[in-house]
């Protein structure tokens, strides 16, 4: 491995939970156990039992999926951290921003899950009341992929290019006509592929402007610390400077793009050149391989996934 200071942690967002993900963690840490531990009592239900045992669909809802990957994140932040393995910089996919900034020191565990308990619960009243899905589209210019969505919510169907994950791949969110209809029309383009998300809402949309609200005024009295390293940003793409205002910045956080392809590249310019993905999955592992050349990137899920990094 490359020295910390040539380091980023990357967390997982929404979307890369699977049952039994964290177990390994919590049977064999106990530094591990004691963070899902801390998740419950906040959240006060058995997060551990939806994590080890629910059926797909169960752990997919956003109320239980947001905190159930945070505490797989921070499990596997907290295993890496026991290992001697760290890192300058941080930087979390959508949701996985909240486990980057409790990495940084700008949230307490505690105070992270208490944060994600009250979004997720404003994101999942938001979904209800504006139903939407999202979709991978793979093979496309982002520059056609927003120009097609633009169109086609023009003509009253919304939808909207949402996460820019690496050059091969952009997200949309919408309604599901308005996917339906952006699916076609980017096949007919010569997207390669179009894949349904497995989660419940049209995240970073317009259909989550009632969340981003409540949100905000639910964490107006949040207590943000200054970040003891680099903290690298969706809403911005680049290195965050300005923490004055955590609140203004979560709420737009949750209706404003994702642009984690300008992040990976601003941390490259910076002299990153190691990336080690915390948390359930792969996905940011691929994304970073697709996006930037000559670096290294790796995941920590399990004690398998930890013993293989140095």
């Amino acid at each position: 491995m490359s020295n910390k200071e040539k380091t980023a942690f990357l967390f997982s967002g929404q979307g890369s939970q699977y049952p039994g993900m964290g177990k390994e963690f919590y049977d064999n840490i106990p530094a591990c156990k004691a963070i899902l531990d801390t998740a419950e009592q906040v959240l006060g239900f058995q997060l551990s039992e939806l994590m080890f045992n629910a059926e797909p669909a169960e752990l997919a809802q956003t109320t239980v999926s947001q905190p159930a990957i945070l505490a797989v994140s921070l499990m596997a932040l907290t295993a890496a951290r026991e290992k001697g393995i760290d890192a300058a910089a941080v930087a979390g996919h959508s949701l996985g921003e909240y486990a980057a900034m409790t990495a940084c020191g700008m949230l307490t565990v505690e105070e992270a899950f208490k944060a994600i308990k009250l979004r997720s619960e404003a994101m999942d009243k938001a979904a209800k009341a504006n139903p939407g899905c999202m979709a991978a589209v793979m093979g496309l210019s982002a520059d056609v992929i927003g120009a097609t969505c633009d169109e086609i919510a023009a003509g009253g169907d919304y939808v909207c290019a949402v996460n820019y994950n690496s050059n091969a791949q952009t997200v949309i969110a919408g309604t599901a006509d308005g996917i339906a209809k952006a699916e076609a029309a980017l096949k007919e383009k010569g997207a390669k592929r179009v894949v349904p998300l497995a989660v419940s809402a049209a995240f970073h949309s317009k259909l989550m402007e009632s969340a981003a609200v409540e949100f905000k005024e639910k964490i107006a009295d949040f207590q943000f610390k200054a970040p003891d390293r680099a903290f690298y940003c969706n809403l911005h793409g680049t290195r965050l400077t300005d923490f004055s205002d955590m609140p203004e910045y979560l709420s737009r956080h949750i209706c404003s793009p994702v642009r984690f392809t300008a992040e990976l590249n601003a941390m490259k310019a910076d002299g990153i050149d190691t990336f080690i993905e915390l948390g359930p999955g792969k996905v940011l592992t691929g994304l970073v391989k697709k996006t930037l050349d000559e670096v290294t990137a790796v995941n920590v899920e399990n004690i398998d996934t930890l013993s293989a990094v140095e």
